[in-house]
């Protein structure tokens, strides 16, 4: 992508050649995704409660995608708000070392009887918000090293408290939105270059003088759970023969083995892909995987076409947070990268990270509705600081 940071306001200024408003492509793109979710979560059991909750969750995100189209925010350039929402995020993920739930070892979600809340999921769109406001500013001065260390003291607030919990996968979500809104940031990829390079060493020498046999052992399994497929990679193991036995046409909806038998666990949210694939088949996962592109691409448009920095990069970093979450949970429902609990996009269960997908969808409808009516020397005044 082309290096974001670089470009001045003035050179997006083209917004009466831009459709604004409603995005109705990405909105018919989504439906089907989240038809797809329901007809997964409800193929295994006559009573399903997760079904009808879902059906909830999906009426309010919908609202909420709705109602964000109508909705001007560029309020959200104010740097009061931003601070707000950015220590209130603060807060709520320090907080649940206190009162959280514990569930499957890791305290991440406060629980309130018939819903629960896992503030993981909103605070990654806070941070694409604050990590928005600071580079919109930037862009002359960006290849200087300090933004790198800045925007990563940002990330690591948020970062540290989730990776403790521990929420392995939230925390790879969030390290990725820093790690992919420096790259169209502009900033010096030398200097990203040394930084990485530290941090390899570094891992390289611990690895070689710290870390005990077992401790080397603990990482080999976790990074490639299916060499111990009787303990640690018993899950990963049975989401690839679900994947697999779907074939090219699957099996039909509700006769998915691997998750009737309940040999493959948690089908209605982490491997919520392998479970659609064994019933839709190769063919259904093409169709899904368009539509995922379909909202990627509509996501990216929106970026390039941005009325100011701030919505550029905002609308840059919605589309890594949705790729990322994409590509994770992919690649360890087919035993290509490690079993975190990361969730996929309008297909899991679970009304936290789908409201919170919805919010950015209608904040991204909403900065459409303004794009011609940016005014040069608009971005002038983001400041962080004023």
């Amino acid at each position: 992508m082309e290096q974001i940071g670089k470009r001045g306001a003035d050179e997006r200024l083209d917004g009466s050649q831009r459709p604004s408003g409603f995005d109705f492509v990405l909105f018919l793109a989504l439906l089907p995704l989240l038809a797809f979710g329901l007809f997964t979560i409800n193929s295994f059991s006559g009573e399903n409660v997760f079904f009808h909750r879902q059906l909830i969750w999906i009426a309010l995100s919908l609202s909420v995608l709705v109602g964000g189209s109508f909705v001007d925010f560029r309020f959200l350039r104010k740097t009061g708000i931003l601070v707000v929402l950015y220590l209130g995020t603060l807060g709520l993920l320090l907080l649940l070392f206190l009162s959280g739930s514990v569930f499957q070892g890791a305290q991440s979600w406060f629980n309130f009887g018939a819903f629960a809340f896992q503030p993981s999921d909103p605070a990654k769109l806070v941070l694409i918000l604050i990590l928005a406001k600071y580079f919109s500013k930037r862009h002359i001065e960006i290849a200087h090293v300090q933004h790198i260390f800045v925007s990563g003291l940002y990330t690591l607030l948020i970062f540290i408290p989730v990776f403790l919990q521990p929420d392995f996968g939230s925390a790879i979500i969030i390290f990725a939105i820093w790690f992919g809104m420096v790259l169209v940031s502009g900033i010096s990829k030398k200097h990203l270059f040394f930084v990485f390079f530290g941090i390899l060493v570094s891992f390289s020498l611990a690895w070689s003088f710290l870390f005990q046999s077992y401790q080397k052992q603990r990482i080999l399994t976790i990074i490639h759970q299916l060499t111990d497929i009787r303990g640690s990679g018993y899950n990963a193991y049975q989401s690839t023969i679900a994947v697999g036995s779907g074939e090219l046409f699957g099996k039909g909806v509700g006769y998915g083995s691997q998750s009737k038998l309940k040999f493959l666990p948690e089908y209605d949210t982490v491997f919520v892909f392998a479970a659609f694939a064994e019933e839709w088949g190769f063919l259904g996962v093409i169709i899904l995987f368009l539509l995922f592109g379909v909202i990627f691409w509509r996501i990216i448009d929106a970026s390039v076409h941005g009325a100011s920095n701030f919505e550029t990069f905002f609308c840059a970093g919605l589309a890594v947070l949705f790729i990322t979450h994409f590509t994770v949970h992919i690649g360890m429902n087919i035993g290509l990268l490690p079993v975190t609990g990361t969730t996929i996009p309008f297909l899991s269960y679970g009304g936290s990270h789908l409201l919170t997908e919805f919010i950015g969808l209608g904040i991204l409808m909403g900065m459409r509705r303004y794009s011609r009516e940016v005014h040069r020397g608009s971005v002038n005044q983001e400041t962080l600081l004023g």
